[in-house]
Parts: C-alpha cells; sequence; structure tokens
C-alpha cells in the first residue's frame, strides 16, 4: 500500500513520466504503524516538469522518514519532520535546449534593458533568441544565439564556458571564450560585445533558490558532461511532500 500510496504522489510531481520506480524499506515492517521507514528509493525516466523541462533520468534516496501513517491511509504521504535525500539528475542536450524555449526562461531572455546592452542599441531593449546550446567534454559548453537590437538585422553570437557550480546552488558559466565567425564583418565588433553581455546574463540565470519548489530545498554537489548529457548530484531537503506543479 506504501509502494501504491509514494508511486502516485511521486507521479503527480511531474506532468509527463516515461516510467518512475518507487521502493520503500521498512524493517521491521511493524514500525510503519508508528509511520516510521528506513528510506525511500526513487528512479525515474523520461520525466517532464512544468511540462517545458525535460529530464532524461532522476533517482533519489532518503534518510529515515517519519510519516504520518494517517495520511497513508488517506492515500497521501504527509512527513512528521524533515528528511534529507541524496539525488542524481540526468539532462540532455536536446532537453536543456528546449527549457530555453520554455516561457519561465524566455521572459529572462526578452526585452532587457541592463545599461551593458542598451549602450549598444541606442537605447532600446534588446531580447535573446535561438539559442543553441552544444555539451562538450570537461564541464565544456558552446552556446549560441541571436540578439535584436531592434534594428533591422538579428545579431548572431557565440562562446564557450566551462560550467560550475557556485555555493552549492547555482550554474556558473566560468571562463567565457567569444569568437565572431558567424557575424559578417560588419558586426563582428557588436557581436562579440552583445555576447560578453549575455555571458553575464546567463551566469545569473540558473540559481536554484529562484525556482519555487514547495517545501524542497535542493543543493548540487557536482556535475559534469558526459557525452550529450549533463549530470548533477547533490541533495535535496524535504520539509514537506511538494504539490503537483
Amino acid at each position: 500500500m506504501l509502494n501504491s500510496v509514494a508511486s502516485k504522489t511521486i507521479r503527480h510531481l511531474f506532468t509527463q513520466s516515461e516510467a518512475i520506480e518507487v521502493s520503500v524499506r521498512c524493517y521491521p515492517s511493524s514500525k510503519l504503524l508508528q509511520g516510521s521507514i528506513d528510506n525511500f528509493k526513487m528512479s525515474g525516466r523520461g520525466l517532464a516538469i512544468r511540462k517545458d523541462f525535460l529530464v532524461d533520468e532522476m533517482s533519489f534516496e532518503t534518510d529515515a522518514v517519519a510519516l504520518d501513517f494517517g495520511s497513508v491511509l488517506g492515500g497521501k504521504l504527509t512527513l512528521k519532520q524533515p528528511t534529507q535525500a541524496v539525488a542524481e539528475v540526468k539532462l540532455s542536450e536536446a532537453g536543456i535546449n528546449h527549457a530555453f524555449t520554455a516561457e519561465l526562461v524566455k521572459k529572462r531572455l526578452l526585452n532587457l534593458d541592463l545599461p551593458s546592452l542598451t549602450e549598444l542599441s541606442g537605447g532600446e531593449p534588446v531580447s535573446f533568441s535561438d539559442i543553441q546550446v552544444e555539451l562538450l567534454p570537461n564541464n565544456q559548453v558552446t552556446i549560441l544565439a541571436k540578439a535584436d537590437l531592434n534594428s533591422e538585422e538579428l545579431v548572431p553570437i557565440s562562446m564557450t564556458a566551462t560550467l560550475a557550480v557556485e555555493r552549492r546552488r547555482r550554474v556558473a558559466f566560468n571562463n567565457p571564450q567569444f569568437t565572431t565567425d558567424l557575424a559578417p564583418e560588419a558586426q563582428k565588433e557588436i557581436s562579440q560585445a552583445l555576447a560578453i553581455a549575455f555571458a553575464e546574463i546567463l551566469d545569473n540565470m540558473v540559481d536554484l533558490d529562484r525556482f519555487d519548489l514547495d517545501g524542497v530545498t535542493m543543493r548540487i554537489n557536482r556535475l559534469e558532461t558526459q557525452g550529450k548529457q549533463l549530470i548533477f548530484s547533490g541533495y535535496a531537503q524535504i520539509d514537506r511532500i511538494p504539490n503537483s506543479p
């Protein structure tokens, strides 16, 4: 019964799931009557969070959990006290690029009026679109984008950077290197200036504290590029079971 309730609860956290497996360890089983279990394990693949944030694979394992047994009988999971979980998340290159089409991300890249941008556009707001990320070995990425300065032509920009974790909650784009190979001769200078500004925007965008996860605090211990996947490992403190997105 507990496996069934846990599986149902976790499935509801995702707007899409190809497969989710949940196992509960409780020995002796009589401990469950007091709401005490040894841990939960969950593994899933083909997951979608808020429709546009695609996760290839996700797994976590909790510490000991104290549950309200009455809530289990009612088909829900309610924690009696916070618990922690170790977690691993695998994102695909395609999934990362899809995330840049999500409204939550796009609105942070449209009609920007930062001084570093308006100085280049004659005071007009600047937007970035057509973002493409390529994962490279050694935690490096290549990022292509187009900048709209409210002029007749879009300006292509290109950069490489090294992904790193700062303060266990922010993904930083370190040591950015810029190239103007994709820009016409007349746009090369402004292309580099826009790429520098775009790198600063990206460097402040991926912060876990900005994501509204009800009752869950996430922290990253390590990230690594492996082929066309970006792998995060870390932990979460779970104060309460999140509501469905």
